[in-house]
């Protein structure tokens, strides 16, 4: 599959021949969505807490006797039915993390790269460089570009003036190649690669 190769002017500098095994895949949401769930998992802190009977702070003496007052028969009023008492099956600090085996991880980044490419929202750029550090400066390129919300994948080093220049703007994302995931490709409008990020990640995911 074939796809024009331009720079930040929007200048058309040559072609480039994207594997079909990377960027030709079918659609498929159901591993997408199984990714980004993934993702998502391993984003939380999984701090949330609530106190057990053991841990709240109050007197163990049984309240009042068990038989001839007429009321319920209770043992404490620590219990989750008093004002201040426990909560019974609340949240526990954990890891919300699970498995996702390595085959449908892979599947998934090729599909999310291939459904930007079937879309005709990946734009491939000769190199992200520049010689300004100005954010102004790329604002400019990037709108004659057609660029509001993009992804920006580059090989494994980035080009610092470049990163400077666009770090500050909004809705725009800079990764190394080694960076690149399912969830931050689809969040994204555009995804934009530049030619040492495509031969690398098709050397990674072939």
């Amino acid at each position: 599959m074939k796809t024009n190769v331009i720079n930040l002017k929007n200048e058309q500098v040559g072609e480039i021949d994207l594997s079909d095994e990377v960027f030709g895949l079918p659609l498929r949401e159901d591993i997408l969505a199984r990714m980004v769930n993934w993702q998502l998992a391993k984003r939380r802190a999984g701090t949330h807490k609530t106190k057990g009977v053991s841990e709240i702070s109050g007197t163990g003496k049984k309240p009042y006797r068990q038989k001839g007052t007429g009321r319920a028969r209770q043992g404490s009023l620590r219990s989750p039915q008093f004002r201040g008492g426990a909560v019974i099956f609340g949240p526990v600090v954990r890891s919300h993390e699970h498995d996702l085996n390595k085959k449908v991880r892979k599947l998934a980044l090729k599909t999310a790269l291939s459904t930007k490419a079937a879309e005709g929202k990946l734009i491939v750029l000769d190199a992200a460089s520049t010689d300004s550090h100005k954010t102004k400066d790329m604002v400019a390129q990037l709108k004659a570009l057609g660029i509001s919300s993009a992804l920006i994948i580059d090989g494994a080093n980035l080009n610092e003036t470049f990163f400077r220049a666009v770090r500050n703007i909004p809705h725009i994302d800079v990764l190394p190649e080694q960076g690149a995931n399912v969830y931050d490709i689809l969040r994204k409008d555009t995804l934009v690669l530049t030619r040492n990020a495509v031969e690398q990640l098709e050397a990674r995911l072939k």
